[in-house]
């Protein structure tokens, strides 16, 4: 349920701050007062685009904040799969909207929108003029039929999508692999001549580290040469010589205590390192040899392997995968015909298992049809068509799609005598008004949506029908919030909850503000509604009667 609607800054919105009631709560107020703002503040909050122009004259940013209490613990489930956990099951969403970006919040967390919106649609439900047009679509009709569908229907087309993903990519795989024979025999070329230059080469594993190792080793050997042999003269001539020296000056003082003859002990092993040292070296370089001959040899092995590299893969492992991907595509097109045949039988198993499928689903679709049709039909009646005729009409198309291969189509003849035909060559805007209104009122029984708005379900509805309109208005509010904005008494006499939506006019400011009202307030409203400019007893009393009989009706609907 919408609990709470904070607007600063919005528009000629400079703060609101307005806490909805369960139930009907009814939003009325002047011609241009400002009731589409405040809808377009909702639908703002809800993730709708947004533009710099709706930021007010208060400040450099525009803040919108809604406030839901959910009750309903599988929408709860729903909304802990999107990351969203209420709060004491609360949820608090804003945005707060600059001239450049939004920063948008769900419980202070930031979000991206498109999770606002889809955290919205699990909340709530806004229904306008735009949304009566669509009716008019022939392909959002199957949308609906689908939205009332069963369990077995949702998961039949689940099935569905599954295969046909899969059967388009087989279709895809099968014309890509449709070429002429002189193409074939190219890339058959171009294949062996690739298998046979990596099988050529031997490659084998760990022996690219090595060659590289190998490689700058070889190609340093000058240097190791030369500076081996200077380090050679240095340590076997000079220094050598100079710690000989040295021992023999520390002979003539040994005498002098054991302090010097430690020292002479430490020479001694310095003298024997050195040794160590100059022998080594002497052997490393006895044994190392440069061989020109195998050094090109190096060089060749390493220009193949880097050709191999920059080809098939930087590594042996993705080289001699490289290979394993061409030893395939050989083999394929070695038995391609073959192959052709066996995606071919593939293709036609996924058509036979995809028309299994969809004549399943089209059969449980038009069963659950038939009921939602009947009760579409019901709600209409209910709602003052003196006589309907509602039909949904099925056609199937040429081929399926990820939703099976069905069509629907609303039908409907509102005069006796007369073939029923689609909505947009039938219904008027006030008839796409109850129309949406009855289907909305069918789908209440089943959908977890704790809060639906209704703007403008009153256009081109007046009288009686206005009243059917209002009572069954009033009877979704039984299990649903409902917020609608109206023009018409008939339905703002129903209000649990009545809101006044008022601009507030002086010399240099204009302002919208939302209060709500007493009973006595409400009277006076339903009075101007009736009445207009000028508000007699007369017109008073309607309006307290209205009241009135709007009370009882709602009492004797709640009780039946």
């Amino acid at each position: 349920m919408l609990v709470n609607l904070h607007v600063k800054n919005f528009a000629i919105i400079d703060e609101i701050d307005v806490d909805f009631s369960s139930g009907l709560n009814i939003l009325t107020g002047e011609t241009g007062a400002g009731k589409s703002i405040l809808i377009g503040s909702i639908s703002i909050a809800l993730g709708a685009r947004v533009s710099q122009e709706i930021i007010g004259k208060h400040g450099n940013s525009a803040m919108v904040e809604i406030v839901f209490q959910i009750e309903d613990e599988e929408t709860k489930e729903k909304l802990s799969r999107l990351g969203v956990d209420p709060d004491e099951g609360q949820i608090v969403i804003s945005r707060r909207i600059t001239g450049s970006r939004s920063v948008n919040r769900i419980n202070g967390e930031n979000v991206s929108v498109s999770v606002i919106r889809q955290v919205a649609a699990l909340c709530i439900d806004i229904h306008g003029q735009h949304e009566n047009q669509s009716l008019l679509q022939k392909d959002k009709h199957l949308a609906i039929v689908d939205e009332f569908a069963t369990k077995q229907c949702v998961a039949l087309k689940q099935e569905i999508a599954a295969l046909y993903r899969e059967y388009t990519a087989l279709k895809k795989q099968w014309q890509d692999e449709d070429v002429s024979d002189e193409e074939r025999a190219r890339e058959l070329s171009f294949l062996e001549y690739e298998k046979q230059e990596i099988e050529q080469a031997s490659l084998q594993a760990g022996e690219i580290e090595e060659v590289e190792e190998a490689y700058r080793r070889a190609s340093g050997a000058e240097t190791i040469v030369e500076s081996l042999g200077l380090v050679h003269r240095l340590t076997s001539d000079t220094a050598a010589g100079a710690v000989s020296h040295a021992l023999q000056s520390m002979q003539r003082i040994t005498g002098f205590g054991d302090e010097i003859r430690n020292l002479q002990e430490e020479l001694l092993q310095i003298e024997g390192l050195l040794d160590d040292f100059n022998h080594e070296t002497a052997d490393y370089m006895q044994d190392f040899s440069f061989d020109a001959n195998e050094f090109s040899e190096l060089e060749k092995r390493l220009d193949t392997i880097h050709n191999l590299q920059a080809k098939y893969g930087s590594t042996y492992e993705e080289i001699l995968s490289h290979l394993e991907e061409v030893e395939d595509k050989l083999q394929k097109l070695a038995d391609f015909e073959q192959y052709k045949e066996k995606l071919l039988a593939k293709i036609k198993e996924y058509e036979s298992d995809l028309t299994k499928k969809c004549e399943q689903l089209s059969k449980e679709r038009k069963e659950t049809a038939s009921i939602l049709q009947e009760k579409i039909k019901a709600a209409l009646s209910d709602l003052n068509f003196a006589y309907v005729d509602f039909e949904i009409s099925w056609s199937r198309k040429d081929t399926f799609g990820a939703d099976g291969w069905d069509e629907a189509e609303f039908l409907i003849a509102t005069n006796p005598g007369e073939p029923k035909k689609s909505l947009g060559k039938i219904a008027s805007g006030g008839e796409l008004s109850r129309i949406m209104l009855a289907i909305k009122s069918v789908f209440a029984e089943k959908d977890h949506i704790e809060t639906l708005i209704f703007d403008e379900i009153d256009a081109g509805i007046s009288g009686r029908t206005a009243q059917k309109v209002s009572e069954k208005l009033k009877l979704l509010s039984k299990s649903h919030q409902i917020l609608c904005i109206t023009h018409l008494a008939q339905i703002a006499a129903m209000a649990d909850t009545h809101f006044l939506i008022e601009k507030m006019v002086d010399e240099n400011h204009s302002e919208t503000v939302i209060r709500p009202l007493d009973k006595s307030q409400s009277e006076q409203e339903l009075a101007r509604i009736l009445g207009g400019v000028e508000i007699t007893e007369s017109v008073l009393e309607n309006a307290r009667e209205m009241k009135a009989l709007a009370n009882q009706k709602s009492s004797d609907s709640f009780q039946n």
